[in-house]
């Protein structure tokens, strides 16, 4: 075996490209630091949007009116994708006028790269119509097209004489097809499974076929036979929801030079016209695949896997094509089961590096030499994503998928490796949730995802105004589906909340420009014998009760230890800087303790420098992963189980005590479990951390729960001061309270909410021009809120009376807060809703006006009058007070803005809607003003019953309980 032909090559081909011109900006992380820089993020960290055309059936101006549309929304730019499930009569698309590749197509490309250069946004293109990729220059019978093995038998008795045609396929495909060869096996029922037959490894031999494609053959005396033949043939597959183009787009090979080779070509000559090469360099951000869903009943092939097969693993493919040949998607056949799992993993390794190299580093070589970047989803087979992620300029996963945040880490680990910066999602596709989408439930999925590496989001998504045959309000890529509400969303003007994205998308800028910063920081590499993604399968111990307790860890697979950053330092591994290494056996194969030589050499080499590694399982009698000897392996191992930095345990809650007698515990700690989830990024002597009251797992029970309790978090300036950084509002301020431990860490309280978000820098004093110096902090209050004013500290508190307070110097401090009135609710409400409706056309809008005056918040599907309605609501009322005081909204469907005597207040965070009135509360009578902004499901369930008439009313409005909470204030004495 010889697996150094794919870790050489990675490693050749990071360094290849580490001087490209395309590689994320390093002027991200290494920009100082300010007030300014936080609050208006840059357009590089904005988020993006799935931009879906139906087609060329796209008018060029209309096409920079959302452009216009995206920008001033707040928006960094678009990826343009030919999607269009919705439409079910396919007749109407005209593929050969209106198709992808057509002019008319490169007409639109053209305006919105242009109108994206003038706003300042930035373009991604699909590398095909929808996906997988595809192109209409090629047949199924192509070489370029995308191939499958089909396998067909007949059983023949011992001593019996087989005499006719060669065995069909046993699943259909398309006629042609070539064979590769007929073998005879004998069936041994002791290797047989369930579902699979078994058969004797060492029976397997090869049966001639005549010239007239007929077999003469004579089983040997005992057993029962098999004559099992192989078919090679085009797959056929299409790209999603087609035809797109004319002639119809069929699926490349993406296992070999001439697939990729058919995509490029077919750009070059038919996609990148001379403007369109001009406006990349302007506008253009990145080439994006989709996740790779190669399609086939049989086996995924191409013609050059026998060769490369032999040629990486040392081996012939032949003898063990049996156990690894598949129908509908299951194995067929069987040998004993360490063999037979050693055998598939090898072939789909094969697989792996075929497709990483021969797809995704040429498709990036090539994205760059256009001044492009290659943006990819890469899972979908069983291939190495984790090596992909290497590979890729920016990997990308998705949120509809991904089973857990171990999906995330997966991806995040391969980009970390390689030393990249940005790790994307695909974010906000919920199944059946078109026009019933909320922020609220976005926000919620995509907390914990950028604790797990995240710091891209591209949403799902923003559809082009109209199409043929769409209805109101517009055309939706993904809704109707299958004839009822499809996957949301379809975000743009036509959707009420649209008026509050802007606060939306800054919050999401603002997170990205934090998961950006310097280099991250990750507790535990976890080692990985097959690095698939999209899994949903975690580390053991590490997942389930190392995240709850403060540990963060990301997974690598062996292909990156050979990067060029792959190196111990200062007893850290590469540049997340990991303080250990775990291994366990292969999740993905029944938990065997397998090791490549060349991984084994190199845990031995970190090691001796320094890097602590953890081995759960019997690793003294480890395999190698494939048809090998064992004995180089097992002398490696005992020379590592030597090694004073190992430890080797045999249970998984014996892990944290290996880490702890190997001196090693987490960055971020805290005294019991948790749902709170962490990053940490250090630039320089900064650090950062994004903290989240999130879940692992989407739709996990129990439901997470607020939580209130104390966090350490480890410093690399020892003289460093925290700031709270608020992604809503934008401001920065230097936090008040908190202690410092023995060790240098910074000990501080976290409350937040499910969902809910908050980041911590620490850094020097004046960091982002805040001038409250080396004064003291507090370490104790029973107040409220401590916080630094112009001349020092100052409590706030609803409570009237003396509140004592702790400083820094170890000194005691009592200050009292004058008179504070009690909360109050207020009594009444004016309603004012702007009803949307559908209006002359599919993309125009009827607005009316419903008036309301409410004694009590309801949801408006219990208001006479607008149950059925969907849009904006203006609430207003009036409060007398005597001082400043906290708003407290209660339930808001869906997004909502606050205004107080006719100044609008900061945005408001949906998952902990508390605004402070400030400043802007005057003595005596004071208007309030919240306007609420819903989904549009409501309204459809009832103007569209025929696709979403299965639709419930939703409770949209402000629920409450509203209360007005007044508080004081007072300068503490220092």
């Amino acid at each position: 075996m010889n697996d150094l032909t794919r870790r050489g090559f990675l490693a050749l081909s990071a360094a290849a490209t580490a001087t490209l011109a395309f590689t994320d900006s390093p002027a991200l992380a290494a920009s100082a630091p300010s007030a300014a820089w936080f609050a208006r993020p840059r357009r590089e960290v904005r988020p993006m949007v799935r931009w879906w055309w139906p087609d060329a059936h796209v008018d060029p101006a209309e096409i920079r009116r959302e452009v216009d549309q995206l920008a001033e929304a707040g928006f960094g730019g678009a990826e343009i994708a030919a999607v269009h499930h919705s439409i079910r009569d396919k007749s109407v698309l005209d593929p050969a006028g209106h198709g992808w590749g057509t002019p008319a197509w490169n007409t639109a490309v053209e305006a919105a790269l242009d109108q994206a250069a003038r706003r300042g946004l930035s373009i991604d293109l699909t590398i095909g119509p929808s996906w997988p990729a595809a192109v209409p220059s090629i047949t199924p019978e192509s070489e370029a097209a995308c191939k499958e093995l089909a396998h067909g038998s007949v059983a023949v008795a011992a001593g019996a004489t087989y005499t006719g045609p060669v065995p069909p396929p046993a699943v259909e495909g398309r006629a042609e097809r070539t064979l590769l060869l007929v073998q005879a096996a004998r069936i041994e029922p002791a290797n047989s499974t369930r579902d699979e037959t078994g058969l004797d490894p060492a029976s397997v031999r090869e049966v001639a076929v005549s010239g007239d494609g007929t077999i003469t053959w004579t089983a040997p005396g005992e057993g029962e036979w098999l004559l099992i033949s192989y078919w090679q043939r085009g797959s056929g597959q299409r790209p999603e929801s087609g035809p797109h183009t004319a002639p119809e787009s069929y699926v490349v090979d993406h296992f070999s030079r001439a697939g990729t080779r058919a995509v490029i070509d077919h750009w070059e000559s038919e996609l990148l016209t001379p403007a369109i090469r001009r406006l990349l360099r302007k506008a253009g951000g990145a080439l994006f695949e989709d996740s790779i869903e190669i399609e086939t009943d049989a086996l995924a092939w191409t013609p050059a896997l026998p060769e490369e097969f032999e040629r990486r693993r040392g081996y012939a493919l032949a003898p063990f094509l049996p156990v690894v040949v598949l129908a509908d998607e299951d194995p067929v056949f069987a040998y004993d089961a360490v063999l037979t799992r050693h055998a598939r993993k090898d072939y789909w390794d094969t697989v792996s590096e075929l497709f990483n190299e021969h797809h995704f580093t040429a498709l990036r070589d090539w994205a760059h030499s256009l001044g492009l970047g290659l943006r990819a989803q890469p899972y979908g087979l069983q291939t190495d994503a984790i090596e992909a992620a290497a590979i890729l300029d920016v990997p990308e996963g998705e949120s509809l998928g991904f089973k857990n945040l171990d999906d995330y880490r997966c991806l995040a680990g391969g980009r970390d490796m390689a030393g990249r910066e940005v790790l994307s999602c695909e974010a906000g596709a919920y199944q059946g949730g078109a026009y019933t989408t909320t922020w609220e439930k976005l926000l919620r999925t995509m907390g914990g995802a950028y604790a797990a590496g995240l710091n891209q989001t591209v949403l799902h998504g923003f559809s082009y105004a109209a199409a043929p045959g769409a209805g109101w309000p517009g055309f939706a890529a993904f809704t109707p589906y299958g004839g009822t509400a499809g996957y949301s969303e379809s975000w743009g003007p036509r959707q009420p909340t649209w008026r509050h994205v802007p606060d939306i998308s800054a919050y999401f800028a603002r997170i990205h420009l934090i998961m950006r910063q310097g280099a991250p920081r990750a507790d535990v590499a976890v080692l990985r014998q097959t690095g698939y993604t999209k899994t949903g399968i975690g580390a053991s111990w590490f997942t389930a009760s190392g995240i709850p307790t403060g540990w963060t860890h990301q997974f690598i697979s062996g292909p990156l230890l050979d990067l060029p950053g792959a190196r111990v330092r200062g007893g850290r591994l590469a540049l997340p800087a990991y303080k250990a290494l775990f291994v366990e056996g292969d999740r993905f194969y029944a938990a065997e303790c397998t090791m490549t030589l060349a991984t084994a050499g190199k845990l031995l080499e970190y090691a001796r420098a320094g890097l602590p590694i953890v081995l759960l399982g019997a690793w003294e009698s480890a395999s190698v992963p494939g048809v090998g000897d064992n004995g180089r392996l097992r002398a490696l191992m005992s020379e590592l189980l030597a090694e004073p930095t190992v430890r080797m345990v045999a249970a998984a809650a014996d892990v944290p005590g290996a880490l702890t007698a190997l001196g090693v515990r987490p960055d971020i700690r805290y005294e019991s479990a948790s749902t709170l989830l962490t990053m940490r990024r250090v630039a320089g002597k900064i650090d950062y951390y994004y903290l989240c009251n999130g879940k692992h797992q989407e739709n996990a029970k129990p439901p997470v729960t607020p939580i209130d309790h104390e966090v350490t978090l480890t410093r690399a300036d020892r003289d460093g001061v925290p700031y709270l950084l608020d992604p809503w509002t934008g401001r920065v301020s230097r936090i008040a309270l908190y202690s410092e431990d023995g060790d240098g860490g910074i000990r501080l309280r976290v409350t937040l909410r499910p969902g809910e978000a908050m980041i911590v820098a620490i850094g020097r004093p004046g960091l982002f021009g805040d001038r409250s110096g080396k004064r003291p902090h507090a370490t104790r209050t029973d107040a409220d809120l401590v916080t630094f004013g112009r001349d020092g500290l100052v409590i706030r508190s609803a409570e009237a009376g003396p509140h004592t307070t702790t400083l820094s110097t170890g000194r005691t401090v009592t200050t009292t807060i004058g008179p504070v009135p009690s909360p109050l609710t207020p009594a009444s409400w004016r309603l004012s809703v702007e009803d949307w409706q559908p209006g002359a056309s599919p993309t125009e809008t009827s607005k009316s006006v419903h008036q309301v005056i409410l004694d009590q918040l309801a949801p408006w599907s219990q208001i006479a009058g607008l149950a059925d309605v969907s849009g904006i609501g203006t609430y207003s009322t009036t409060v007398n007070l005597d001082g400043p005081a906290y708003l407290e909204l209660g339930e808001v469907t869906d997004t909502c803005r606050v205004t107080v005597n006719g100044h609008r207040l900061d945005p408001v965070d949906p998952l902990h809607p508390v605004v402070d009135l400030g400043p802007h509360v005057r003595r005596g009578e004071n208007t309030i003003e919240v306007e609420v902004a819903t989904p549009l499901g409501t309204r459809l369930r009832v103007a569209d019953p025929a696709v979403y008439g299965g639709l419930t009313r939703q409770p949209y409005g402000l629920l409450g309980p509203v209360r007005v909470v007044p508080y004081g204030e007072a300068r503490v004495g220092e």
